[in-house]
């Protein structure tokens, strides 16, 4: 098994994210509808704005590898760097992100680094027995 890198992990937050996405939303149980369904004609349809494209609900694996993958996020010391990769994950660009941490572009793109870099470096230090494998 190959060492996971920066790249690797940021690939997998992104998954997460888009994974966590795709879920179906919680409903409250109990509740139904009476109202019959509504027919409208051909001309109404066609001045419809077009619904989005909702892609089904995500296959058992990915619903795992997200799992897996949050938990990642415990493997950070602070709640801000948590937040940050969650941030950066959810493609949140930078300029908010700045504004919320305090911090300059540079700064955070560093203390994201730092975290991609400390989550790689705990997942190879578990997989690895504690040893430190250079790759």
């Amino acid at each position: 098994m190959k060492n996971y890198t920066m790249v690797d992990i940021a690939d997998r937050f992104e998954e997460a994210v888009k994974t966590l996405k795709r879920m179906p939303s919680a409903k409250v149980q109990g509740y139904f509808n009476a109202w019959p369904q509504i027919v409208r004609t051909t001309a109404e349809q066609m001045e419809m704005e077009a619904e989005p494209l909702r892609l089904g609900p995500p296959s058992a694996e990915a619903v795992g590898k997200m799992e897996e993958t949050i938990q990642w996020i415990f493997l950070l010391d602070t709640e801000e760097d948590r937040r940050l990769i969650w941030l950066r994950a959810a493609r949140v660009p930078w300029k908010p992100i700045c504004w919320r941490l305090g911090v300059g572009r540079t700064t955070a793109h560093h203390m994201w680094k730092v975290a991609l870099l400390t989550i790689a470096t705990r997942l190879n230090a578990k997989r690895n027995g504690g040893r430190n494998v250079r790759t």
